[in-house]
């Protein structure tokens, strides 16, 4: 089986995972479960709970107790993206090919859909507590738990996408800042994958850090690639519009350093990642080929 195959297998067992968890559009609720359950099933890379299960396994992992994290994050990830899509933020009507959330139910609707999307993935990764076998899972469970929060609230994504709305309305524009916004608002939920992974998995301190170092650098990269993907490609490929970032007056590492600077900054921060996530004497190359692939993404 090749890399592109192992992929849509490893993507499609995560999407199946998702979807176990989603609730049913039904009750007096019902708009608003079918607005979260359209947001969600819009497609996507399903990159984030891919990246926590490949880190599980780089440590030795067994076991479902992972599966419930895998679900919640993918929840965050995607109700980040249907408030960053409402016109009081980025004001995009497009994603994946499709009508925005905002667009399909309205600015209300989509505001509550990503609210219950952020409820429910709390919600759900709390069952991976039922799933404990001992003390220690619980432990462990209670670890993941509180990394989840962190990296997805005001000291990880909530932080980053704040400073990103207040660099656009002052203009204030220094790499220092943009960094921030890169570590916070794309790195931490990568982050959160590639150590709630390795904690639920028994790795030990100093490795669950090493990952974070590395995973910082994936989200980086990440976050650079899609920058420069925001200049040089088309609407039809990525399937939501392009140029967006100059239109919104965004900081971007392309407009602070320009197209060239960009790219390799993004072939040095994969380069030290890759080299992390080789030295702890054990071995995914899935993973590793994962990575390189992220980076050298056209979509």
């Amino acid at each position: 089986m090749n890399f592109k195959e192992m992929l849509d297998e490893k993507t499609r067992y995560a999407e199946a995972v998702l979807k176990k968890y989603l609730p049913a559009g039904e009750g007096f609720q019902k708009k608003v479960l079918e607005a979260m359950n359209y947001s969600v099933t819009a497609g996507g890379k399903r990159l984030r709970p891919v990246l926590m299960k490949e880190s599980f396994l780089l440590f030795g992992g067994k076991g479902e107790i992972i599966e419930p994290f895998m679900a919640a994050l993918e929840m965050i990830h995607n109700y980040s993206l249907v408030h960053d899509d409402l016109p009081a933020m980025d004001n995009d009507e497009y994603r994946r090919g499709r009508e925005t959330t905002w667009k399909v139910y309205g600015d209300g609707m989509a505001v509550l859909a990503g609210d219950g999307l952020l409820n429910l993935a709390y919600e759900t990764a709390a069952l991976a507590f039922d799933m404990a076998g001992n003390m220690e899972d619980i432990k462990r469970a209670a670890h993941a738990l509180k990394i989840l929060g962190k990296k997805a609230g005001v000291y990880g994504m909530i932080g980053g996408q704040t400073a990103d709305l207040e660099a656009e309305a002052d203009g204030q524009i220094s790499g220092e800042r943009l960094l921030f916004i890169h570590e916070n608002k794309t790195a931490a939920l990568i982050q959160a994958a590639m150590t709630i992974g390795p904690v639920l998995a028994g790795a030990k301190e100093e490795e669950v850090s090493a990952m974070e170092r590395a995973a910082a650098n994936i989200g980086i990269a990440f976050q650079i690639q899609d920058d420069i993907l925001d200049v040089v490609s088309t609407e039809e490929v990525l399937g939501k519009p392009v140029g967006s970032d100059e239109r919104n007056h965004k900081l971007t590492y392309v407009s602070l350093y320009g197209l060239e600077k960009a790219r390799e900054e993004v072939g040095s921060l994969s380069g030290e990642a890759l080299a992390v996530l080789g030295s702890f004497g054990i071995r995914n190359e899935f993973l590793e080929e994962l990575v390189k692939a992220l980076i050298t993404r056209e979509k």
